[in-house]
């Protein structure tokens, strides 16, 4: 059964990238996974938003990519490491910090494709999505910290367990079961997308076998980054549900026809 995060939204999916960034906010200085980032892709139109998650020194879950401050302010701490009023001072001039359970107010109309970055994040997860896991995919690099994101939300009280996609060992599990014609039922059946590059260094990860095998069992395929029209036209032809993009903008002009 299609879970209800995938209902009533236009096809192909579009998936703003940490939010959007328009030529105007580059030019003000606005940062990925910002308030501003995510209005202007509220603005652009999108039906859906992915992003990341990480801890503060304060418990708090904010939205936010690295483990470290340095690639945007060149500080080298962890933000587990810094308080929440100091990462929003960081912010302030740059779009504006949010934490998940923010996020979730702010942009009511928004469903929202969260990376649990960190262990730390599984628990204080848990009782924030409660009442919106109707409009949030949860996803991890380490499939043992999705499941456990997810455990924490429904022993929270949810009556339905988030949307989710696959971690690295699910992907490599069905890329592997697909290629041998194996059946991947196994591997498929407690996720609802897969999210994958179409390459990952020289191996191809978007096979027709992999796509095949996901639409089969109900599974969306998701692909990220794509940023040129013609490339997520392609990807979209070739069997992909969805594009993640630091575009979204563009990716809405080129896939879903006004």
């Amino acid at each position: 059964m299609t879970h209800p995060y995938f209902s009533k939204t236009r096809h192909p999916r579009v998936l703003a990238h940490r939010g959007l960034i328009t030529a105007t906010g580059e030019d003000s200085g606005v940062w990925e996974n910002s308030a501003a980032a995510f209005a202007a892709a509220h603005a652009a139109g999108v039906d859906y938003i992915e992003t990341d998650c990480q801890v503060t020194a304060d418990g708090d879950v904010v939205l936010f990519h690295d483990e470290t401050l340095s690639r945007l302010v060149g500080d080298s701490r962890s933000v587990r490491e810094v308080r929440t009023r100091e990462l929003r001072m960081l912010f302030a001039d740059h779009g504006g910090l949010l934490t998940v359970a923010e996020a979730l107010a702010s942009f009511p109309d928004v469903r929202f494709n969260i990376d649990v970055k960190t262990p730390a994040a599984v628990d204080p997860l848990g009782p924030i999505l409660v009442e919106h896991t109707h409009r949030v995919l949860l996803t991890s690099f380490s499939d043992a910290t999705r499941r456990a994101a997810l455990a924490s939300v429904l022993q929270s009280g949810a009556a339905l367990r988030p949307a989710t996609s696959g971690g690295s060992g699910t992907i490599a599990a069905l890329r592997a079961l697909s290629a041998l014609r194996l059946s991947p039922a196994r591997v498929l059946r407690e996720v609802d997308a897969l999210q994958i590059p179409e390459r990952y260094g020289a191996l191809k990860v978007m096979t027709p076998a992999l796509v095949r095998a996901a639409r089969r069992h109900d599974v969306e395929v998701h692909v990220w980054t794509v940023n040129e029209p013609e490339h997520m036209q392609r990807l979209v032809a070739l069997g992909a549900h969805g594009i993640v993009s630091d575009r979204a903008d563009v990716a809405l002009e080129a896939l879903i026809p006004r």
